[in-house]
């Protein structure tokens, strides 16, 4: 059961049909209750009635009812329905860590650092996610800065925001057109072959097509291009390897797929490692090691932004652990031709 809830469409989701997002976001919900919910009003986006083939855009608003059965509170003592819940606003302490997380700040785009284990946005069984804590982030603006990217939740690392509803729309263009250079750090289990290399391996949905798995494979069932270029910057005798990776195109669990298809699984990714995903006596090993380490984008106003994002101190342990230097001052993709 979720709490009625308010949900960005971000560039991910661009032009898919509301069906579909309620399948990626909401696999439990089932297409009979789907329509009834659009057909009573109770499903809107921007506040108007939609339909199941209705298109989205960015930036868009789409109310989420409560998914599930009704709990006996949910009404008043005199029968009536109680009032739809609100999200609050972010408690002090969320507020803190929000303002802490930032790493730039213009009139158009906050990036912020986020930490790994926090969700973007919501969805099944999610009740403290990114979006819901946005108000925080205003500073005197009328509207809620945007989501226009996304990242997992067990990823960390730069994220970027759009200020204004305009500005939100035109930031998820350019991450749309792939004019995004974006970069990430991992370590991986194994030390990939050659030290440099691009991958070209198709990515689709598992054999059991479940949207609540999210499990992709290459060349799953509707397998598309994916692209990812990468180098190794450090090695731990063969045991381990510090890599960066940059995506070309935007595939859902892409790095983690590739990295896996090479032989060399990123440390703590069970999901695509299984168990070759993990290293004895490693000190939070069993977490992702993966982070958005900085992105490079020519803005609407044709100003270059580039943002950085230190690594949490969680997977600052692990670099340690293995006495690679997160301080190395590198281009790791200056002999390889990135296209």
């Amino acid at each position: 059961m979720t709490d009625v809830q308010t949900i960005a469409v971000i560039a991910d989701d661009e032009d898919i049909r509301l069906d579909r997002w309620f399948r990626r976001h909401f696999p439990e919900l089932g297409h009979g209750p789907l329509e009834k919910m659009l057909r009573t009003g109770q499903i809107r986006i921007d506040g108007k009635r939609a339909k199941s083939s209705t298109r989205l855009v960015v930036g868009q608003n789409i109310r989420v009812p409560p998914i599930g059965p009704a709990p006996a509170a949910s009404s008043t003592s005199s029968g009536a329905p109680s009032k739809a819940w609100v999200e609050p606003e972010p408690d002090n302490h969320e507020t803190d860590w929000l303002h802490d997380a930032i790493l730039h700040m213009d009139d158009q785009v906050i990036a912020i650092n986020k930490p790994p284990g926090l969700a973007v946005q919501g969805g099944t069984g999610i009740k403290r996610h990114l979006d819901g804590m946005l108000d925080a982030l205003r500073f005197g603006l009328p509207d809620r800065p945007r989501l226009v990217h996304r990242l997992d939740k067990d990823t960390s690392g730069v994220l970027l925001l759009g200020r204004t509803p305009g500005s939100a729309a035109k930031l998820a263009e350019i991450f749309r057109t792939k004019e995004a250079r974006k970069t990430y750090w991992a370590i991986t289990v194994g030390l990939p072959w050659p030290a440099q290399g691009r991958i070209n391996l198709a990515i689709g949905k598992g054999a059991s097509g479940s949207s609540s798995d999210e499990r992709m494979l290459v060349d799953g069932p509707g397998a598309k291009r994916a692209v990812t270029y990468y180098s190794v910057i450090e090695e731990a005798s063969k045991r381990a390897a510090w890599i960066a990776l940059r995506p070309i195109t935007g595939r859902t669990h892409q790095l983690r797929v590739h990295c896996a298809a090479m032989g060399t699984p990123i440390l703590g990714d069970g999901k695509y490692g299984a168990k070759e995903a993990f290293i004895n006596g490693v000190p939070g090993g069993k977490s992702l090691m993966l982070h958005a380490r900085e992105i490079e984008i020519r803005m609407p106003n044709r100003a270059l932004l580039h943002v950085t994002a230190p690594l949490p101190d969680s997977m600052k342990k692990v670099w340690k652990f293995f006495e690679f230097n997160p301080d190395l001052k590198i281009d790791p993709f200056a002999k390889l031709e990135v296209k």
